[in-house]
């Protein structure tokens, strides 16, 4: 993609730092957003400041990452900054590009498979429905605003449980189960929607330069259940993983949070794969090797 110019909200954090490093192997000139004046370095050429009209000009595609962590207790004002600042900001950017003289041609958005809700043993594409509960009505309502971006081409990636040395998940997951205190949320028959942060940043830049557009699961082609999750982390670990973490304790040490942890959502990448994107990692085992390895 030499010559094309990629804005990333985000692109300080965690898969936004990936994404950046990425891209720029790839061709593209990386700009980030900050909210405070930032040095430019060897990945991200310029930096413009984020704020209620930032500017988009010059710009071929925008990629928004930006969203408050949800691993965290839903107090009512924590609720108000998940939304404030996924909807709230994709808003924002909705805004900026009808104003924009330049349009960039496309607006990857961030979204999650917690749009699916709750949903057992049931397969979910990306065209399932959207489910219930507090998740499936914020990630509906922040898909519903980006795709407002039109006629820009506008792809939402529903992102599943990421895994990546330097990421919060894989963190707090390792050092658990470092201490032998891992074991499973709940039944444990819970469907978990995985991915490897490097077939995260991949998948991204593939379905940008692809022409895709529309919901686009952001997951492992491989699902597995919580319990088969535990199972192969002990193991790569060497650690054992006997105690278990009753739904009735996680609603009580967590609140509605559990509900998170609980969910079954069985989400597969369909689109990734019929526009033939490769998967890096596509099984769990593997993928658990390489981050072991890696840290």
């Amino acid at each position: 993609m030499q010559g094309k110019r990629m804005g990333i909200v985000g692109a300080g954090g965690f898969i936004g730092g990936r994404l950046a490093a990425r891209a720029q192997e790839k061709g593209w000139e990386v700009v980030g957003f900050s909210r405070r004046p930032r040095v430019s370095n060897g990945v991200v050429s310029e930096w413009r400041i984020w704020n209620e009209a930032p500017v988009l000009s010059g710009l071929d595609a925008v990629v928004n990452l930006a969203g408050e962590a949800i691993d965290q207790r839903w107090t009512d004002a924590h609720k108000q900054a998940f939304r404030s600042s996924r909807v709230g900001v994709t808003q924002t950017l909705v805004d900026a590009l009808e104003t924009c003289s330049e349009r960039p041609e496309v607006l990857l958005n961030g979204s999650a498979v917690g749009i699916y809700g709750d949903r057992g043993e049931e397969i979910l594409p990306e065209s399932a429905v959207a489910g219930e509960g507090f998740l499936a009505d914020l990630c509906r309502d922040w898909e519903a605003v980006a795709f407002r971006a039109a006629p820009c081409r506008v792809l939402v990636w529903r992102t599943g449980v990421v895994l990546g040395v330097g990421g919060a998940a894989w963190g707090k997951m390792k050092r658990v189960f470092s201490w032998g205190l891992g074991g499973n949320f709940g039944s444990g028959r819970q469907w978990m929607p995985w991915i490897h942060v490097e077939d995260l940043v991949g998948g991204m830049l593939h379905a940008l330069e692809a022409g895709i557009s529309g919901p686009v699961n952001g997951v492992a082609p491989e699902p597995v259940r919580n319990e088969e999750l535990t199972r192969e982390l002990a193991k790569v670990l060497g650690r054992p993983a006997i105690l278990h973490a009753p739904a009735w304790a996680l609603k009580v040490g967590l609140g509605e949070f559990a509900s998170a942890l609980l969910a079954s959502q069985r989400a597969i990448p369909r689109a990734l794969e019929e526009s033939g994107y490769a998967f890096r990692f596509a099984r769990l085992p593997e993928a658990l090797e390489d981050l072991v390895g890696g840290a």
